[in-house]
This record gives C-alpha cells, structure tokens and sequence, in this order.
C-alpha cells in the first residue's frame, strides 16, 4: 500500500490541510448524486475505488470538497481515501479552486510504442490539442500490437497519429463522457446456439463430476497463464479443500508491458471465459466472485458489463450464479489477482478495515480465494469438451500445451499468436509473424514483458516456456514477446523498462522505491557504472516486498551479461 513518502501529494494543497475539513451540504448532494446516500449499515468501504472512479468520471477529476464528503459518508478516515485517491494514474486530486481538463489523452510510452514513435507523439500534442486537454505519458495500456497507442478520454485508439488524436479528441465533448459502446462481440444467443453453458449447467447440476473435472484438468497440464504459471487443477483442488465460504478473484489487469491477449480473447468471446470462470465456481464452491478489469480497457469494460447482464438475465442460468462483481482498475501495475490473497485487519468494530488500494479493490477479506488469469479460464470449456489429450498434444521441443504470446515490436504482422508450447523465439516469428518486419534483422528479444529479461538472437532457439528461461537469466512470465531490431538498443530497452518499475513502484519498500529510479538514472549514462548496477540489483532483489522491485533489475542484468559491447567503457 502507498506510504507517507510515495503517495502523489498534491503541490498546492498537502494531505495535512484536509485533516479537520467538514463536508458541506453542497459537497455531500454532489456525492450522493452519483453514489447514492449511505444506507443505514453505511457504504461498502470495499467499493472505495468505485465511488472515486464515479466522482472522477463525473467531474474529470478528484475535487478536495468531495474526498472530504465521500470519507465522511462511508465513515473512514480522511487519509485512507486520500491515500487511495493519490496512487493512481487515473485518479487527480484537485484543489476546490482548480479548473479539471476537458479531457485527458494518455499516450504510452512503453516498449513497443517507443519503438513505434510515441515520443514524438507526446511532444507535438499539446500545441495541437489546446490548453483545455491534458496530454500525459502512460505506461503500458495493453494494445501493444498496434504501437502507438492512446486513450483518449475513455476512448482506445490504436495506430495512433497526431491527426487521428485531435480528431477523436473534437469528438468527445466533455470529461463525463461514457465509454464507447461494446467491439462487436459474440452474443448469449449464438454463443448458447453452439452448445455455450451447457458445460457449465452440468457441473452445476451434478451431472459432471467436479473430481472428473479436476482430473481433467491436471492431466491436460493446464497452468496460470498470468505469469506464475501454477497448475490449475492442483489449484482448485487445494482452494476447494478448505472449508468455505470460498470466493474467486479474476485477473484481467494484465499491466506487464507488452501483454495483451486477453484483451484479445475477450474481445472476441466473452462468454468463453464466464462459462470457464462458472465452471470453476461450481467445482470448488465459491459464493462470490471478483473479476478486476483494468481501467485501461474502457471498451473491455462496455462489453464485459453487457455479458455478465445477458448471463444474469437468462432465465434458466441466473439460479446458478454466484454473486459476480466486476471491479475496475485506476491505473496501477502492482494490482492483479494475487493481492487479493492479502489479509484483512480487523477494525475496531470488528468489520474488515480497508488496506488501500489492495483490499479496497477486491473486498475478498481474507477469505479461502481461488485466483485466477482471464486466459486460464478461457481454456476451461474448450479442454473439457474436447478432452485433456487434445491439450497436452500440442507443444515442442519436449513441452506440452498452448501458449498464448503477445508479440509486437520489430515483426511483420505482430498480434496474439497461439502456438504450441516450447517453440522457439525464431520459429514464433517465421511461422507466426511472417518474418522480421522489413528493414530489420533479428538483434534481440523480450520474452515476458518488463520483467522477463532481454536475450540476444543467438538464444532466438531457446523453446519459450515456463522454466526453460531461467538457466539464462529470465522467464517468459505472461508471454509478452517483444522483438527488436538491428538498428535498435538493448540497453534502450532496459531503461524504458526500469523508468516503467520506478514509475509504478507503490513506495512502501525503501530498496525498491529507491533502487529502480537511481538504476534508471544511472542507465541514462552513456557508460554504465557495472558494480554499483549490481550492487543495487542485489540489494533490489533480496530486500524488495514484492515481485516488481525482485524482477525489476531482470532487464538491466540481462545487458550487463549479453551486450556488454553496448555500455562499454567501464571495468567490470
């Protein structure tokens, strides 16, 4: 959670100068306007973040006279919707006297987009767009297969130029604007027409046996597709082993540069992935369910709500479900499925008491919780149907199953490419890809985003798996595969992606607050300082909380071992 030294203060007006404020009336009408008045057991504090997306939506920005109304209606501290509200991206904390943007454009500035001209993009906007439109950097926003990308407003715009931002940016008015209506998608009616939820209705009823199930997915050797990579009927027979009430979070933040299949998948069928996740709710008994869906994905988020309505209206479904809720992010790296598992803290009047921003988007409080990756259930009702030996007979050199890899960069046609497990970098791009996109040569590549490290194209025949990277100093996490070119840098690469982990480090550990941005700064030099990199690597690494401050130096070390030629100059 945000610390007293990493949350994003507001220069004009420090977080002291709220202690103390009253809401007044005109504040609270303008609260409960959106959210409604406190019922008498008082508002779910875990739908916090919810309530700031409706104020900010709203208003195009978090006003200070509407904080203090919101922490006085949902009886919490001003600091802890102060600190939830300052640690997002997508979240501005304004002075009553400001004046909030017409609109923001966000454009990335990850990897493949920097590659793709996002730079220039960011320096020619703001002339073109106006004082009365906010241009900000983002970090990856997962359309990465149509480098440069932008949001603009709650708008995603792929293959961005200047002229295409400007226009789509006179065509939304004001800030409030709703997201876009739902990608064209498959309906409940033509999916239920090709046997859709049939599955899902049999497990419920008894009909298929959960253990059969379990089975099948074990031996199909289906695993986390998120990047832990944990299998996935070991999974539900552990969660399912403990006594209930049990409930299931689902991951669709994929945050990590250079990932975005499951943007894809869901794009595409949507109902897929809700039978996979019912189906998984039955067999191992979970009363709820959580889907977190970032806040990058405004059109994921349109499509996402009408399915979930069309599965909750049908008639001969609807008694079946459990509850299902559909959070949505704010812009943040470190919130995927796993912080579900935090535990909550008792309060003093023994209700769950929030843990910003963890707890506070999920609500799972501690309870037995299966985790989940969107794209692990995706798999689930195509596995069953056509058995587990369908799975498991695909793969390469030695390895079993499918992987989805998201690959953009230096290709010719990059996109979700679903392939066999274990095949090689260069066998994803000549069968896959149609080859290096013209004018490029095979320099090097990203095999799982930020933090899977960087290797050299003499390893492009290394299969790409779980625990086939390790021994050379990677992993292919979620399969973010990104791929540069000859006449691209290593060393370029990994400083975009240590600015990305010290722009999104939460703050609360000193070594990795502190770590990535002095590596970043040392990595601007045109002659790389070797031993303190590696000191500060192992200080990362050992000392870090959490996965991105452990995960973070990947890239810079990946340098240091492979491309030496490119930081030269300094005794190792």
């Amino acid at each position: 959670m945000p610390t007293e030294t990493s949350i994003k203060i507001h220069p004009r007006r420090p977080r002291h100068q709220l202690k103390g404020r009253q809401p007044t009336d005109a504040a609270r009408a303008e609260v409960r306007a959106l959210i409604g008045a406190p019922p008498p057991e008082g508002h779910r504090r875990d739908l916090l973040i919810e309530h700031l997306h409706a104020l900010n939506d709203r208003y195009g920005g978090l006003f200070e006279r509407h904080l203090v109304a919101l922490a006085a209606d949902m009886r919490l501290g001003m600091a802890e919707v102060f600190e939830v509200a300052s640690f997002y991206h997508h979240f501005e904390v304004l002075r009553d006297d400001a004046v909030a943007p017409r609109l923001t454009v966000r454009v990335c500035q990850s990897l493949s987009c920097q590659l793709a001209g996002a730079e220039d993009l960011l320096a020619r906007l703001p002339a073109l767009l106006g004082a009365d439109v906010a241009v900000v950097p983002a970090p990856c926003i997962g359309r990465c297969e149509q480098a440069p990308a932008a949001l603009v407003g709650q708008r995603s715009l792929g293959q961005a130029t200047a002229q295409a931002i400007v226009s789509m940016a006179n065509q939304v008015p004001t800030h409030a604007e709703k997201a876009q209506e739902a990608p064209e998608n498959i309906a409940i009616e033509r999916y239920r027409e090709a046997g859709g939820y049939a599955l899902a209705q049999a497990v419920a009823r008894g009909e298929r046996d959960a253990e059969g199930v379990i089975a099948a997915l074990e031996h199909a050797g289906l695993r986390g597709l998120g990047g832990a990579g944990f299998p996935a009927g070991r999974k539900w027979r552990i969660v399912r082993g403990f006594a209930g009430p049990r409930l299931m979070a689902v991951n669709i933040d994929e945050g990590e540069p250079g990932t975005f299949k499951d943007r894809y998948y869901l794009e595409r069928d949507p109902h897929r992935f809700l039978e996979g996740m019912l189906i998984a709710a039955h067999v191992v008994g979970c009363e709820a369910v959580y889907i977190y869906l970032r806040d990058e994905y405004p059109e994921c988020r349109a499509l996402l709500t009408l399915a979930i309505a069309d599965l909750q209206a049908a008639p001969d479904l609807r008694d079946q479900l459990p509850k299902i809720e559909l959070r949505r992010g704010a812009g943040a790296y470190i919130c995927g499925e796993e912080s579900a598992m935090i535990e909550s803290i008792e309060g003093k009047r023994g209700e769950p008491r929030l843990r910003p921003p963890y707890i506070a988007e999920k609500g799972l409080f501690g309870r037995p919780t299966l985790e989940h990756n969107f794209e692990t259930l995706y798999w689930v009702r195509e596995i069953l149907e056509r058995g587990p030996e369908w799975f498991a007979s695909h793969g390469r050199h030695g390895r079993t199953g499918l992987r989805s890899f998201s690959v953009s960069g230096r290709v010719k046609n990059p996109g979700v490419k679903l392939a066999p497990a274990g095949i090689t970098l260069r066998e994803l791009v000549d069968e896959y890809c149609g080859g290096m996109a013209e004018g490029h040569e095979l320099y090097a590549y990203l095999p799982g985003g930020a933090s899977g490290g960087i290797f050299p194209a003499r390893l492009a025949d290394v299969p790409l798996d779980f625990d086939t990277l390790q021994p050379h100093g990677g992993f292919i996490g979620s399969a973010a595969v990104m791929v540069l070119g000859h006449q691209d840098k290593a060393r370029d690469a990994a400083l975009n992606m240590m600015r990305f982990f010290a722009d999104e480090s939460c703050g609360q550990c000193t070594p990795c607050r502190v770590g990535t941005a002095k590596a970043a700064q040392l990595m601007e030099a045109p002659q790389w300082d070797a031993p303190t990199l590696r000191d500060l690597s192992t200080v990362m690494v050992d000392a870090s909380i959490c996965g991105l401050g452990q995960a973070a130096p990947n890239p810079m070390l990946c340098v240091q071992r492979y491309f030496p030629h490119e930081v030269e100059g300094v005794s190792a």
